[in-house]
This record gives structure tokens, sequence and C-alpha cells, in this order.
């Protein structure tokens, strides 16, 4: 454009006037039309470099988020004062509305019966005790935000608080993104692979590697005493979860599954739980029937409780931490069993076997190491890898031994926290099943069991006798899950 208006300039082009003023009215008009081409060069090169609210929208959410935060915000002087309060897992009231430039004073109130906190952008409470007060006050808003609980899984549950900010570009890109930082994380619609980690293969699961130890799966005989009493210790620590996978798990005496306790009807049992973590922690025993509101109460870190029951039933029953989410605390590996022999004199008396096993079924969710068990895949259900004993395909690699001859017995319990188990095992038909309270079959060579089919929460046992020698492969038979790990073999020698 340049050149073709330098061209007409040019002295040498036919009909240009000859007259002096003329010539130079001329050569004045041509260089007002270069200088007001070069600025529309410079607008359209300024234009592109600097997005509009139109350009915006083409962007990455994560990249608009970050240019609307570095716009400047005209502070209004005014200050909206807000009192929050919680209700079971939200925030009461859960938003508020406010003009540009605007600043919060919210006075929250945790009253709530386990610790929370708020976080609006950079601004935060801190961690705030049960019964508690803070104050959060906010820089000047430019854009809408979403404020958020910190403690894992409680974003995820829906402890949100919305800030709309009116006058301007409205969206929750702040308040995600903030989310994202401190291990939130909102996967809108989370399908496919794990964003965190690579998901270990089935084949992976089953390959040998020196130096790994399985989970004990033997099981003793209940203690004569009468009166069972233990202290646990709940923490949070870093342990290895899956093949090359380590990430923080939620612990009951340092191991997941939790210690299997094991006594007879009419036992005590006393289990006094001390919180070392950093989060709220509880139990709530399956087996005892009393009120849950002290015994099953939320412990803050450097609390304890004692829960106390008398066993009534027979039975293998769930335990776990209660406190909201249940599901990730059981995720995490806060779940366990307690089994309770009938009297040797009942009808449901256990009959003489060579050994016992507990078999703990679970899934396994992976997220990120320092935070553990990804607080959205498993609010939505989204599981990696299953398991029997919180580790999957380590009876694989480590498989339980038994003789030609031998009867054994396995019992089943099933935590979950979703997903359905059909207990099989490859070549062997059990003889003796009792699940939720009675025995479907009972040592009959006639009949038989070719599964045990537990839902979440739900245990029983069963029991097979070895006529051959070989490797008996033991599967949750819902064969995608045995796939991803809810296997393990059983080895039969002479």
């Amino acid at each position: 454009m340049t050149q073709n208006l330098m061209a007409n300039s040019s002295p040498n082009r036919p009909n240009q006037p000859a007259a002096g003023g003329s010539n130079k009215r001329a050569e004045w008009a041509a260089w007002l039309v270069i200088a007001l081409a070069i600025a529309a060069v410079v607008i359209l090169i300024v234009t592109t470099m600097t997005p509009s609210s139109a350009g915006d929208a083409g962007l990455p959410r994560e990249r608009q988020a970050q240019q609307q935060n570095d716009r400047s915000v005209v502070p209004t002087g005014e200050v909206v004062e807000l009192d929050v309060e919680v209700e079971g897992m939200a925030f009461v009231p859960n938003s508020v509305e406010i003009a540009a430039g605007d600043s919060l004073k919210i006075t929250f109130t945790n009253t709530g019966d386990q610790v929370h906190d708020l976080k609006i952008g950079n601004d935060e409470t801190g961690r705030v005790n049960p019964g508690d007060t803070a104050v959060l006050e906010t820089a000047p808003l430019g854009e809408s935000i979403q404020g958020y609980c910190t403690i894992v899984g409680h974003h995820s549950q829906g402890m949100v608080f919305d800030v709309a900010v009116t006058g301007t570009v409205t969206g929750t890109a702040t308040g995600n993104a903030a989310g994202n930082a401190a291990g939130e994380h909102n996967h809108e619609a989370v399908t496919g692979d794990n964003p965190h980690v690579t998901v270990p293969s089935m084949a992976e699961l089953g390959t040998q590697r020196e130096g790994f130890k399985a989970f004990d799966a033997s099981l003793k005989p209940a203690l004569s005493t009468t009166v069972h009493e233990y202290t646990w210790v709940a923490t949070e620590e870093k342990r290895e979860v899956a093949p090359g996978i380590e990430q923080v798990q939620w612990l009951f005496n340092g191991q997941a599954p939790g210690p299997t306790l094991r006594g007879t009807i009419g036992d005590t049992f006393r289990i006094t739980l001390r919180n070392e973590g950093t989060m709220g922690h509880s139990l709530d025993f399956h087996a005892g029937e009393i009120s849950p509101d002290q015994a099953m109460a939320t412990i803050q870190p450097g609390e304890e409780v004692v829960y106390e029951f008398t066993a009534r039933r027979a039975g293998i029953w769930m335990y776990h931490c209660a406190t909201m989410p249940m599901s990730l605390h059981i995720a995490n590996g806060m779940a366990g069993a307690v089994i309770i022999d009938p009297p040797a004199d009942s009808e449901l008396a256990l009959a003489d076997v060579d050994a016992e096993y507990a078999m703990i079924a679970s899934e396994i969710f992976l997220g990120e190491s320092e935070v553990g068990a990804d607080p959205q895949r498993v609010a939505n259900g989204e599981f990696d890898l299953m398991a029997f004993n919180y580790y999957p395909s380590q009876y694989a690699l480590e498989p339980l031994q038994a003789k030609v001859g031998d009867t054994i017995r396995m019992w089943i319990m099933n935590v979950g926290p979703d997903e359905p188990l059909s207990f099989h095992v490859v070549g062997e038909v059990f003889d003796t099943v009792f699940t939720e309270g009675a025995y479907t079959v009972r040592d009959t060579a006639e009949t038989g069991s070719q599964a045990l089919s537990l839902l979440p929460a739900q245990g029983g046992f069963v029991e097979m006798t070895f006529d051959e020698p070989g490797t008996y492969t033991f599967v949750n038979h819902v064969m995608t899950r045995a796939e991803k790990g809810q296997s393990g073999s059983i080895v039969v020698v002479k």
C-alpha cells in the first residue's frame, strides 16, 4: 500500500499538474495518506496483540483467567460485610453479589462438626475449628470468582462460595485456578486416562519385582479374652498403592486395610482412636449397635475418641471412617473388618479348617502423590484399579499357599466404596458359603456355590477343599474388575 502511494507521488506520472502550488498540495496530501496508512497498521497490530472481550472467548479458560486477572481493578472503597456459617458440607449463605471494585469482609463461623476453611482467590481464613470464628478480607475484586474449602475432598462435596461481580466479565476461572493449585481438581468431564499418573496395565500389575511384600492376609483364631482393647492412631502417610505409584493414604494404625479384629458373640471391643493426621477422622463399626452421636463423632487433629461396643451377632462386619466425604476416606484406606465367631455350640458354629484368610475388596483411586486419591474422581466413581487388601494383584505376585486335602476358609468383606464383588475361585466349587447372616450352602458334596456376591458393606465367607495340586486363581468375576487388579492365586502342593 505504501509502495503504491509512493508510486502515485512520482513526478513521472502522466497528467500530473505542472503548477508549483498544485504540486505542493498534491505532495502534502500524499504524505498525509501515508501517515494515515501507517497509523492504521499500528492500530491493527495493537488490536491483534491486545485481546478484546470477544477475543478472550476464543482463548483457553486458563489464559482468559490470566488476562482478566492482569487487568487493573479500580477500587470503589466499598466493603461488603457478610456472616457465613456451615451446614453439613455447605456454606450458608453460599454466594454474594458485589459491584466491581468492592471488597469483601466475611466473618466465617464454623458451625459444622469438623475443621473447615474458606479461600477466595489469594485470601483465606486458615483452618477454623468447629465453633470458632475467623475473618476473611479480600482485596477489591474485578471479576467473579468461586471460593471454596481447601480441606481435601470438601470442595468436591460442594463446599463452594460464589462471588458474583457485576459490571465486568463474569466467570469462576480464578476460583478454579486457585482450586487446582490447592489440589482440588475441577475436571468438568473427566473421562479416559487419569490426568495425574499413568495407570499400570494388567501386565504391569502382574510383573514380579524385587523386594515386594504382600499384605499378610492370614487370619488368627479369636483370642480367649472377652474384652478386646486397642489404641489406634489415625495418620496420613505416603505409601506405594500400585506398582511404581506412591501417594498419600489415610490409615488406621499405619495400614490399609485397617487391623482385622476378631472375637466371639458377647465380647466387648473398646477402641481408642487418636488423631495424629491433619484433618478430621472418625470410626463407624457396623458390628456395634450403639448411638452414633458420640462414638462416631469426627475428632480433630490431636483429639481422641473411645468407641466401645459388645458384639451380639456373628459374621464379618465392615468398619470405616465416617467423616465426610466417607467415600474419600474409604478410598484412601480407612476401612477394615471385624469378625465375630458364633459360639461353638451354636447352630452357626464354624467348622474346623486348615487355614483362614481375610480379603478386603476395594477400588483404587489414583491422584497426585501429595494428595492421594483424587477427590473429584472419587466423587464421580472413576476408579483406576481394583484390589484385595488395598493393593492390586498382590496375591498374584505372592500367592497364598495350601496342600492337597486342605480346607481353607476365606472371609470376604467388600468395602467399596462403590463397586460390587462376585468372588470366584477358578477350578474350585465352594462347599460352604455364609453371607450376611446365613449359610446358603453348608458342608455338602452334592451341590455347591460358584460365586459369593457382595455389594459394598456386605461380607461373608467361603470354604473349599483342594483335591489336586495346581494354581487356583481367585477373582472378582465382574471380569473387567479382575483385570484391573482384583485377583490373586492359591498355590496348592502335594
